[in-house]
């Protein structure tokens, strides 16, 4: 398989630690160009530079972002519209309008699509949820707590500190609940996403789930957890060390060269907005 040509746009820690390494690293890519807002930080990736966002555009084939929601939701939209395949972090954009804009570029321009949503593309979790599908699941819950909010960590990022965990952890918890479980039917939710959020949620064919999110929590905090139980087992999900990117840089070249979509699309992207549009409405969070 030739390998697809992505141009990065950002250049912040996640871009320096994740997207760019990747694109480094995969031979099923080849790393075509940044764009960033800060050039200086842009030039450190291995990769050229553009100074316009269009001229990284006309050297590669498809996009990898990798900037605040908003950033993703207005740019995202000019490279569907070039024509360009599309490697999306989450959230899909900062609001529900926005992220519906987006996916509708996506498919009118009938680009190929795919979320980073990490945790799905490890071994581990894909063992977690081949089990959740054997024990006829009815519950579940989940937590994933950090201290992000309280200040000097480098994802304390503006957005971040503004909209917090729900916006933040929330698509990979719902997401990863609505693998287990069923389609999410349903939210409720209470609290405050800057300080202690609670949501409980509906599926499909009657189960139900909690999940626990908080970015401002002190001390020694215990690792992200998530179990599932049913009316023939359950199934916890177990710590483990793959590098999702090995799996997502080869996905993403094979849903661009081979077509036929990816399930964690930009549609995908845009049903776990709406549920977190629902609970953030709840909460009062603009």
């Amino acid at each position: 398989m030739e390998p697809v040509s992505v141009g990065l746009i950002g250049a912040g820690p996640w871009a320096e630690r994740a997207h760019a390494p990747m694109l480094v690293k995969s031979p099923y890519l080849r790393f075509a160009g940044v764009w960033a807002r800060r050039p200086e930080a842009a030039a450190g990736l291995g990769a050229p530079v553009f100074e316009r966002v269009e001229e990284l555009f006309d050297a590669c084939e498809a996009v990898a972002f990798c900037v605040p929601p908003a950033v993703q939701a207005e740019l995202g939209v000019r490279a569907a519209r070039a024509g360009k395949a599309l490697l999306l972090e989450k959230p899909l954009a900062d609001s529900l309008e926005n992220a519906r804009r987006l996916a509708d570029a996506v498919r009118e321009a009938g680009v190929a699509s795919q979320l980073v949503l990490t945790m799905r593309y490890t071994s581990q979790v894909r063992a977690f949820l081949a089990r959740c599908a054997g024990i006829e699941a009815f519950g579940g819950h989940a937590a994933n707590i950090s201290n992000v909010l309280l200040g000097g960590h480098p994802f304390g990022t503006p957005w971040r500190l503004e909209r917090g965990a729900l916006l933040d952890v929330g698509p990979h918890v719902i997401d990863l609940l609505d693998a287990a479980l069923g389609p999410v039917t349903g939210v409720r939710a209470h609290g405050n996403s800057l300080g202690w959020t609670g949501l409980l949620l509906d599926h499909e064919g009657g189960a139900v789930s909690e999940a626990s999110l908080c970015m401002a929590a002190a001390g020694d905090l215990p690792p992200s957890s998530i179990a599932v139980y049913g009316r023939t087992g359950n199934a916890v999900l177990l710590p483990g060390d793959d590098d999702p990117f090995v799996t997502i840089a080869e996905e993403f070249a094979r849903t661009v060269r081979e077509g036929g979509g990816h399930p964690l699309d930009a549609a995908h992207g845009l049903r776990l907005q709406r549920i977190i549009a629902e609970a953030e409405t709840q909460l009062g969070t603009p």
